[in-house]
């Protein structure tokens, strides 16, 4: 006989002891808010399973950027990192001998130069940098699904969305830099988050601001807007004023006085001064909301409406909402950052110095993650067609990432040092462009051969790595930018005057006064040329190549006395 409806019930048939011993004895079922609980039966990751994760996004990570080092910014972060170590080694170099801006990193890292070689180092910075990306995702992934196993196909899913769906040219899997680390903390912390363990979170985003002020400032707001959304409905309610608040913001202070450091000793019209270079000049491709391409829109907008359909399509999980207002707010920084470059045919001297904060970052990391957590819940749908559509993304994506990966590794040389990276000729074939980079290194190691430590070169524009394969001091450099306000506008007066506008910012000029007043001005003697952009033939002294040396691309010559 089948029971009645619950409706129909009358409480009337149950005597009033029984009654008030049940409600005596009964226990509210733990709210779905939070999952900081193992669910009952669950056995939780083995070690085993952990150290399989690990590896299994490490191998992800290698197939994706396993690029010969140096990658774009390894020849930027790692010669400051040896020249914190090592005072003394290009001492010459306007941006080495410049104020540190991110001190925790160098100190991390930079001893390693000492014992190893640059290229070593990059990859030991790597494994290590990957390595605490690869468990800021396992922790992730578990505190979410509780399933081993599920971070492959959301780091899959994440490089994939970084690489093709951000706004402002930023990426996370890649060469070791400061803002490596600071992901990972990021990561580990947006984790803890979502297991409500905001005492861990606060002092693992302390961390990341230590490593990289910006990422991991912009992260704490993130995250206080996220504790804000998602504890007022909580009881008990973690504290936002807390120790654990103070000690991150203590550990934080490791980046943000060297950050604030910058500053000091410039005037008030030297700091928008080179808050312009800085945000017009050398970085509106991640800073000026106006210099970017429409396309960048197109796939950053197709991957917001992405986000939502999904989310409003099939549902979240309710521990994935601290992780929404995570990237919410994220998403809110952009939104400010596009008006405050709206702003800027009104104000632009103020614009230039709040653009310089990078307000896309954070967004061009954690919207892509949120997207891909979305595509991994529905892996688990019960819906045979909801799991296929969301295997179907995961495939997609991991064959965009396949060919992307193929086609560099036919360059077999470093990213640095590609025609693409270095804007010229970016469709000469592979072969020609490891011919110029054979012909590039044999260069570098002449100058360090053929000249004193303390020598100061002048070098071809299309380059960013002679201190890294000559260790050799240069005049200036496009890539090696210094961060503090005064060297900043040097490098700006030097980098203008040496590869002026009428010649296309491309070369140097050969009028013998200006070649005399570099050598008097800068202590520079010799001069690397391109000799596909200025020729053969130059009314200088060539040093190399000689005799039975060899050099198709390069050439050195001595400046006129």
């Amino acid at each position: 006989m089948l029971c009645n409806p619950c409706n129909e019930l009358d409480l009337h048939d149950f005597p009033t002891e029984t009654i008030q011993g049940k409600l005596a004895t009964f226990k509210p079922p733990a709210t779905t808010d939070s999952i900081s609980e193992e669910p009952t039966g669950e056995i939780g990751r083995s070690v085993v399973i952990r150290v399989g994760e690990l590896l299994c996004l490490l191998v992800t990570f290698f197939a994706f950027a396993g690029d010969p080092a140096p990658m774009v910014n390894e020849s930027h972060y790692l010669i400051k990192a040896k020249s914190f170590w090592q005072p003394d080694w290009c001492a010459s170099d306007l941006f080495v001998s410049s104020a540190k801006a991110h001190t925790t990193f160098y100190f991390t890292f930079g001893w390693m130069t000492q014992c190893f070689s640059l290229e070593v180092t990059a990859w030991i910075g790597r494994l290590l940098g990957w390595l605490l990306i690869a468990h800021g995702l396992s922790e992730l992934s578990w505190n979410l699904f509780r399933k081993a196993f599920l971070c492959i196909p959301i780091a899959i899913l994440w490089m994939a969305a970084t690489e093709y769906g951000n706004l402002a040219g930023e990426w996370v899997i890649g060469g070791i830099e400061a803002k490596v680390p600071a992901f990972g903390f990021v990561l580990w912390g947006a984790a803890e988050m979502i297991r409500r363990r905001w005492h861990r979170t606060w002092i693992l985003l302390g961390c990341a601001s230590a490593f990289h002020v910006l990422t991991g400032g912009w992260s704490v707001v993130a995250a206080s807007i996220a504790w804000c959304v998602c504890e007022r409905r909580q009881s008990p309610r973690s504290p936002l004023l807390s120790w654990p608040l103070v000690v991150g913001g203590a550990i934080a202070l490791f980046g943000l006085v060297p950050a604030l450091a910058l500053q000091s000793g410039a005037s008030a019209e030297e700091g928008i001064r080179a808050a312009r270079i800085y945000t017009y000049y050398r970085l509106p491709h991640h800073l000026v909301p106006t210099s970017f391409q429409q396309s960048w829109y197109l796939r950053h907008g197709t991957l917001l409406a992405s986000i939502v359909i999904i989310a409003g399509r099939f549902g979240v999980k309710p521990q994935m909402r601290p992780l929404i207002a995570f990237a919410a707010t994220a998403f809110g920084l952009s939104v400010l950052g596009f008006a405050i470059g709206i702003a800027m045919q009104w104000a632009p001297n103020l614009a230039a110095q709040l653009l310089r904060y990078y307000w896309f970052r954070l967004a061009d990391a954690i919207i892509p993650l949120l997207f891909s957590v979305l595509i991994v819940n529905l892996l688990l749908s019960n819906q045979r067609r909801v799991a296929i559509f969301g295997w179907s993304v995961t495939l997609l994506a991991t064959l965009c990432l396949s060919v992307d990966a193929i086609q560099r590794s036919r360059l077999q040389i470093p990213p640095s040092a590609s025609h693409h990276i270095l804007g010229f000729a970016p469709d000469a074939s592979p072969s020609d462009q490891q011919q110029s980079f054979r012909d590039w290194i044999a260069v570098c190691h002449w100058a360090r051969r053929s000249s004193d430590p303390s020598e100061v070169f002048l070098t071809p524009r299309h380059q960013q790595t002679f201190k890294w394969y000559a260790q050799r001091s240069e005049v200036a450099n496009w890539k090696d930018v210094p961060q503090d306000a005064s060297s900043l506008i040097q490098w700006y007066d030097r980098f203008t005057s040496i590869y002026p506008q009428r010649l296309g910012n491309t070369r140097v000029t050969i009028q013998y006064p200006i070649l005399r007043q570099y050598r008097e001005q800068f202590g520079v003697r010799w001069m690397i040329v391109d000799r596909r952009i200025v020729g053969e033939h130059l009314p200088l002294n060539r040093v190399y190549p000689t005799g039975d040396q060899s050099n198709e691309t390069y050439a050195v010559y001595e400046l006129p006395r």
